[in-house]
C-alpha cells in the first residue's frame, strides 16, 4: 500500500520575529514543510535561506495573503501530495494540532480550525472589531452557502490536495478565504471544523491601509463575497436576488 504524503505550508510576510521558532516546532508535526516568502523585506528571507529542512517559494514582491497560499496550492499539486495544511507564522496557530487536521481530512475535502467552537485554557480575547466582523461575515457565508460555520477566516486549515486543481482563486488579498468557501460549497466538498485555542499575540497587527479600519475591511469582505458568488456560483446568485456582472438583476 503506498503511504500518503503530505505538506504543511506557511506563508510568511516579515515574520522575522516568529519564523524560527514557528518552524522549529512544525518541525516536530510535519513530514514536509513549505514557506513561501511573499517578498519579505526584513530579514526573514535570510533566515529561511539558513535552513535546510523546508521547501521555499519566494516571491518578489509582496503579492498578498491570497496569493501565498494559491502558491501553497500549486506547489501541492505539482509535487503530487495527497493533503495540504496551512498554518499561519505569527506564532498565533499551535503546530501541535496538526496531527488532528491530517487525520480530520482522511474523511473529508477541507478542514479548518475553528477559535470558536469551545474554549480552550488560556484563550485570548479577540479584538473586538475582528471578532464582530468575523460573526456577520460568518453569520452572511452561512446564509448565502447554506453552510454551518463558526469560524469565517482561520488559517489554520487541511486540504485534499487533488481537488485543489477545481478551485479558481482570483483574490490575493485578506479575503482569499472567502472565494475558498464559496467554491467549496459550489462543489459540493465535505467540510470539517475543528476546535484551536483562540491566541493573538499582537492585537494590533496592521491589515496594511485603508484596511485597518474595520468598516472598510467589512464592506471589502462583503464585496468579495458577493462578487464570487455572482462569478463562480451564478445560480445561488438568482436564488439571492443579487446582480450579475453586465447589470442583469437575478430573478
Amino acid at each position: 500500500m503506498v503511504k500518503s504524503r503530505s505538506l504543511v505550508a506557511l506563508p510568511i510576510y516579515n515574520e522575522r520575529a516568529f519564523v524560527e521558532p514557528v518552524l522549529d516546532e512544525v518541525s516536530r508535526y510535519a513530514e514536509e514543510i513549505l514557506v513561501i516568502d511573499d517578498g519579505s523585506t526584513d530579514g526573514s528571507g535570510e533566515i529561511l535561506a539558513s535552513r535546510r529542512d523546508v521547501h521555499l517559494v519566494r516571491h518578489r514582491q509582496n503579492q498578498g495573503y491570497g496569493a501565498a497560499l494559491r502558491s501553497a496550492f500549486h506547489f501541492a499539486l505539482a509535487h503530487h501530495y495527497d493533503f495540504l495544511v496551512t498554518i499561519d507564522c505569527d506564532g498565533q496557530h499551535e503546530p501541535r494540532f496538526i496531527p488532528e487536521f491530517l487525520d480530520a481530512i482522511r474523511n473529508a475535502d477541507v478542514v479548518s480550525g475553528s477559535r470558536y467552537l469551545k474554549r480552550f485554557p488560556g484563550d485570548s480575547t479577540p479584538p473586538a472589531d475582528r471578532r464582530r466582523i468575523n460573526e456577520l461575515i460568518t453569520a452572511e457565508l452561512n446564509r448565502c452557502l447554506g453552510l454551518n460555520l463558526t469560524d469565517a477566516f482561520c488559517g489554520f486549515k487541511a486540504y485534499r490536495v487533488a481537488l485543489l486543481r477545481d478551485l479558481a482563486i482570483q483574490e490575493n488579498g485578506y479575503a482569499m478565504p472567502l472565494e475558498v468557501w464559496v467554491q467549496a460549497a459550489r462543489l459540493g466538498w465535505r467540510i470539517v471544523e475543528l476546535p484551536i485555542p483562540l491566541v493573538y499575540l499582537e492585537e494590533r497587527r496592521s491589515f496594511g491601509g485603508a484596511l485597518d479600519d474595520a468598516e472598510t475591511r467589512l464592506n471589502m469582505y462583503r464585496r468579495v463575497l458577493q462578487e464570487s458568488i455572482c462569478r463562480c456560483w451564478p445560480e445561488r446568485a438568482r436564488e439571492l436576488g443579487w446582480e450579475l456582472p453586465g447589470g442583469k438583476r437575478t430573478t
